[in-house]
């Protein structure tokens, strides 16, 4: 009756779902393009075969994708004969699905989980198993899988104690998804209790640890752009607010504009998290009176230029490259912090704000390793970066304990494959 409701539901509000879609295409226009495939009315790329073994990875975006990206590699390697499909939800993870894998997998967007459009996904990929990047819980998706016997893996699950408290209001509704999952790997051991406590098998849950610790920070050529090259050399001290959201610009330009008093050489680096955004934060600093450029402007970098727009994609690991600093967004705003490991494995001091329960977890570990700090508001950001800016060791050995406590947490990938692989193996 519960997923009956759901789907009654998820089909009258259908119409507005894809006006949404619409307006969002105003400034993404990708948002509007392959909409048949967010109703499972396309059809599958010519080379795939429904005859062959099928693996399907679901990944929302950037950072699910990213942290799957060990994964499908590993997976590659030891099951050379599987077809690895990848699904995913924004434009931006679509694009980094094929900046990571080209033509090595199949991707596409997930149908929106409405009855009709999940066994019509299900019956053209006919998949052995699923795997649900974090924590992506759709009734009629895993009902119908466990209906055909699909294998069903939660991996780098996490559950903050807000998102579980939400679940908690449907409690019947979510036991009995919950229960329909054959493993969930947790990132952490809190995590893993909430899924117990909703109705997860204790089984059936294992820590694991998180996938985001396996990151590679080598570019992938191991050339840097000369545009960076340039950047590094210029000996400026360098700030970067990486995967800012709306409404966290202003503050982080408050901030600069109090280092600025004691720092006037200091470049500012803002990489919105939203593509869409890259205009309306260019025009907001310099409606500041902010000398202002973007990156894609050109290969040089004047010297008067005080902030730097980062609006090209796949090039973050080169703006962390050249920042002394990382400010990672998402965290004065409620919306959760953006990934703090990527820093924190270049050796980049790491500030956030208070709002992190998308990486609670590594937060905590980070800071307990003297590696992050956390700031109330952009008052307290301007005091902490003035006194970073002004020691040096102190930069460093924050940066040392990060890259540290990432490489001492790698084990989540092995203990995922100890998880994946027999029952892949099974499979055959």
């Amino acid at each position: 009756m519960h997923r009956f409701l759901y789907s009654l539901a998820f089909y009258l509000a259908l119409p507005i779902v894809l006006l949404r879609l619409l307006l969002r295409s105003v400034k993404a226009p990708d948002y509007r393009r392959r909409i048949a495939e967010r109703l499972a009315l396309n059809s599958l790329p010519a080379e795939f075969n429904q005859s062959k073994r099928t693996i399907w990875i679901h990944s929302v975006s950037v950072g699910e994708t990213a942290a799957a990206e060990p994964l499908v590699l590993e997976l590659q390697r030891t099951f050379p004969e599987l077809q690895i499909v990848i699904t995913t939800m924004t434009p931006t993870g679509s694009d980094r699905v094929r900046a990571l894998f080209g033509n090595k997998v199949f991707h596409c967007y997930i149908p929106y989980d409405l009855p009709g459009a999940t066994k019509r996904f299900l019956e053209k990929l006919r998949p052995k198993m699923l795997i649900l990047m974090e924590t992506e819980l759709w009734p009629n998706l895993i009902h119908s899988c466990h209906h055909r016997g699909i294998k069903i893996i939660l991996a780098n699950a996490r559950l903050s104690e807000k998102s579980a408290n939400g679940y908690a209001r449907f409690s019947a509704f979510t036991k009995s998804l919950l229960e329909k999952i054959d493993v969930i790997a947790a990132q952490a051991k809190p995590d893993g209790e909430r899924f117990i406590n909703l109705g997860a098998d204790s089984a059936a849950v294992k820590v694991t640890g998180s996938l985001k610790f396996n990151i590679k920070v080598d570019s992938a050529d191991g050339i840097m752009p000369p545009f960076f090259t340039a950047l590094a050399n210029s000996d400026r001290p360098v700030l970067i607010a990486a995967s800012t959201r709306e409404g966290e610009e202003e503050k982080v330009l408050t901030a600069f504009e109090q280092c600025r008093l004691v720092l006037p050489s200091l470049l500012l680096i803002i990489v919105p998290r939203h593509p869409e955004r890259f205009a309306t934060v260019a025009s907001l600093c310099e409606d500041r009176g902010f000398i202002t450029t973007r990156r894609s402007v050109g290969e040089q970098l004047d010297p008067d230029v005080q902030i730097l727009i980062g609006d090209s994609m796949g090039e973050m690991l080169n703006y962390y490259s050249v920042a002394d600093i990382a400010f990672v967004g998402g965290s004065l705003v409620n919306t959760g912090c953006q990934n703090v490991l990527e820093p924190a494995a270049m050796a980049i001091p790491i500030i956030t704000g208070p709002s992190q329960f998308n990486f609670a977890t590594i937060c905590r570990q980070l800071e307990q390793a003297g590696a992050l700090k956390t700031v109330q508001n952009e008052w307290q950001l301007a005091e902490i970066l003035v006194k970073l800016f002004a020691n040096k060791n102190t930069q460093k050995e924050m940066g040392r304990r990060g890259k540290e406590l990432v490489a001492a947490n790698q084990n989540a990938l092995p203990a995922l494959l100890d998880i994946v692989e027999p029952l892949i193996q099974t499979g055959e």
